[in-house]
């Protein structure tokens, strides 16, 4: 009788209970609905049956026969084996069951009784034949044509183990929740089926988990049977839903509107350094086209490092102060806000703003100071790190909010930022190239724009992997760079030696080059160091007045030194791609030639290795992206619980991108469909987790 519902609590699953309840719902399995959308891991073809001479060791193989003789041998290591033969009248082969006393003991296996049985062919080296080790099987009764199993004799589905859960045991479990399911309503449109070819949604479920021998196996085990298109679309469709409605409310709000008049056109043309590329005048039309409009701005500014995002946001400050507001600047580390500061006193002085730096660490008067000039308007551009979202930071007229690498902070940050304002225009920037895929899922609401070129004059960097006994002709680089009258960075990923980690630390790292370059100038710099410390040991570095810093990653963003050609990082290994990445973008900020050094161990993990040869073969970041969001996964990639990035049951951002483009324009149809979307969302929301209202952060 089908009595169970999508929500229906998983315990009341025939063969489940509470105690392997509890079991699943350790994996986020508390409902049928979340039963049926975990997935198999793939599929084994054990509906062919193999003649028994036909067998080849290696190969996985489903075979129907008869038992010839059984017996039991005792084994030292492995307890009591119970050893099975098998005939089907082309050949022989044995079926062996580790610790078998229990099959021995029923006494299933009689001669002459019918058994079909899938696994892993061996050859057997101590009796020279072939064997199946432990291998799935099923006794058969009477007329062994008849023979209709879950396990054998069809297209069968493999699932990873939950709990102890075996995956034999899943398939019952779910076989069970499939037979007792009610008629499922179907919330995707039956226009967009059709369109696209999915199946409604019960056949998908019934037919993801028990094919059909119809079904192309190949299609099935590449996620690209019609059964997982149609639940990896259904995700997507109620993601690009969900964003495509947070544009359609952001542009019916009342914004900051900004006039571009022939003035302030010429502002802006006043603190060019040079001649912008062509991509950042399209993307500088793309931002006044936004500050025009009567909704406000909501971008997301992506470029490489180095490939001139500052240059352009600055431009859209002055667009934002000549038009008589406020405009602030957040920026992820105290480093990355006082480069900020200096760049924009440096690039905007000659138009007279009055600027502040929002930091922590200074008098408390002198803050108070600051925040009263802030409050009244008397600053015009405000640069600060988190400080700036502080409940005492108060402006009086905010009309622009840019968030530099917006992947550092959390959206609610990003928010609260915004709330200091009337509706003011969001630039957001990140330097860390994103793949098209994952920015359409984390930044779906937001426009997008790209600069995908480089100043004219930059050089370069060449990227060389060196091992640890290589040091001394890495030192040899280095000297050669000091000699031509350069500077050099070296990195490393902690401060101080830890017992447990074999990575040499900044400052032992500090001490020792200290020692094998006695006639140079060698600083240290961590963020345990006060802002006071650091900001004297960035501007000596600026400055030419030290030779070689010694470093953590807080040089990562922001630090930029023209005469810094060459940089060493320690235990490249241990960085991901993305801050590898960022890091050696520290050099080659000048027209002269750089290298970038990675330094790790001999022997390196396969991912280890991926990375560091990704390194070496390529500097475009976007290339780089797409290899770092294949290695490590979306999740990973973004830091899930920073970027909002939802957590999809079926759906895969790195292998699914066709899928996601159709979601989209799909989902930019419907959304003008008024009370339709909305029907949509509580439809699907219900029973997709992480991807509706509540779980999709990143629109809230």
């Amino acid at each position: 009788m089908s009595t169970l519902q999508l929500t229906t609590e998983v315990q009341f699953v025939k063969g489940v209970g509470p105690r392997r309840s509890a079991l699943l719902g350790a994996r986020g399995i508390h409902t049928v609905g979340d039963l049926l959308y975990h997935i198999p891991k793939n599929y084994q073809d054990r509906s062919k049956f193999q003649p028994l001479s036909a067998l080849r060791a290696g190969q996985d193989a489903a075979v129907h026969a008869r038992v010839y003789r059984t017996r039991v041998i005792d084994t030292r290591s492995r307890g009591r084996m119970f050893d099975v033969v098998l005939t089907d009248g082309t050949g022989f082969v044995h079926a062996k069951w580790f610790h078998g006393e229990r099959i021995q003991q029923n006494r299933r296996f009689s001669a002459g009784r019918g058994v079909v049985l899938y696994g892993r062919v061996d050859f057997d080296a101590y009796d020279s034949r072939l064997v199946f080790f432990n291998p799935e099987f099923e006794l058969l009764d009477g007329d062994d044509s008849a023979v209709r199993s879950l396990d054998l004799g069809r297209i069968v589905p493999v699932y990873e183990e939950i709990g102890g859960l075996t995956s034999r045991q899943l398939r019952r479990i779910v076989s069970a929740a499939l037979d007792g399911l009610s008629p499922v309503d179907d919330a995707l449109p039956e226009s967009i089926r059709e369109a696209h070819g999915f199946p409604d949604l019960k056949t998908a479920l019934e037919r993801i988990h028990f094919p059909s021998s119809e079904d192309d196996l190949e299609a099935l085990n590449a996620r690209r049977s019609p059964y997982h298109r149609r639940l990896i679309f259904e995700e997507f469709f109620l993601l690009e839903l969900l964003l495509a409605l947070r544009r359609k409310q952001l542009r019916v709000v009342t914004g900051v509107r900004f006039e571009t008049s022939d003035r302030i056109r010429e502002q802006v043309k006043r603190i060019l350094p040079f001649h912008p590329t062509s991509a950042q005048k399209r993307v500088l039309k793309e931002i006044v086209d936004d500050l025009r409009a009567s909704f406000p701005m909501n971008r997301l500014l992506q470029g490489d490092v180095g490939s001139g995002k500052t240059i352009v946001a600055l431009e859209a400050v002055v667009i934002a102060v000549e038009n008589g507001c406020q405009a602030a600047i957040m920026a992820p580390t105290e480093i990355l806000a006082e480069q900020h500061y200096l760049s924009a006193k440096r690039i905007l002085g000659p138009l007279g703003y009055t600027m502040g730096v929002a930091r922590s660490g200074v008098k408390k008067a002198e803050r108070q100071d600051l925040l009263t000039h802030i409050a009244s308007g008397g600053v015009q551009i405000v640069i600060g790190t988190h400080a700036l979202i502080e409940e005492g930071v108060a402006f009086k007229n905010l009309g622009l909010v840019v968030i530099d690498e917006q992947h550092r902070f959390g959206v609610v940050q990003r928010s609260r930022l915004m709330a200091k304002g009337e509706q003011p225009n969001t630039l957001v920037m990140t330097a860390t190239p994103i793949p098209r895929t994952l920015a359409m899922a984390i930044y779906g609401d937001l426009d997008l724009s790209v600069i995908d070129e480089m100043p004219p004059g930059r050089s370069p960097i060449r990227t060389i992997h060196a091992v640890d006994r290589e040091v001394e002709r890495v030192y040899r680089m280095i000297r050669d760079e000091l000699n031509k009258g350069r500077q050099c960075y070296v990195v490393y990923p902690v401060i101080e030696e830890s017992e447990k980690l074999d990575l040499r630390s900044a400052t032992e790292g500090f001490a020792k080059l200290s020692e094998a370059f006695p006639d140079r100038r060698v600083a240290l710099l961590h963020g345990r160091l006060k802002s006071a410390d650091k900001d004297v040991i960035m501007r000596s570095f600026a400055a030419g007045e030290i030779d070689i810093l010694a470093s953590t990653t807080v040089i990562e963003v922001g630090v930029d030194v023209a005469n810094a050609t060459i940089m060493v990082i320690e235990h490249a290994e241990r960085f991901g791609l993305a801050q590898l990445h960022q890091l050696r973008g520290r050099v080659g900020r000048g027209g002269h030639s750089s290298t970038c050094v990675l330094m790790t161990p001999a022997r390196l993990n396969d991912s280890a290795r991926q990375r560091i040869q990704a390194m070496t073969s390529t500097t475009d970041g976007f290339r780089l992206a797409e290899t770092d969001l294949r290695l490590r996964g979306p999740g990973e990639m973004a830091g899930t619980r920073q970027s909002g990035i939802p957590e999809f049951r079926v759906a895969n951002l790195v292998e699914d991108a066709p899928l996601l483009a159709i979601a989209q324009q799909e989902a930019q149809k419907w959304v003008e469909r008024e009370g339709e979307y909305q029907r949509l969302i509580e439809a699907m929301s219900s029973r997709l987790r992480g991807v509706g209202p509540a779980g999709l952060v990143a629109v809230g």
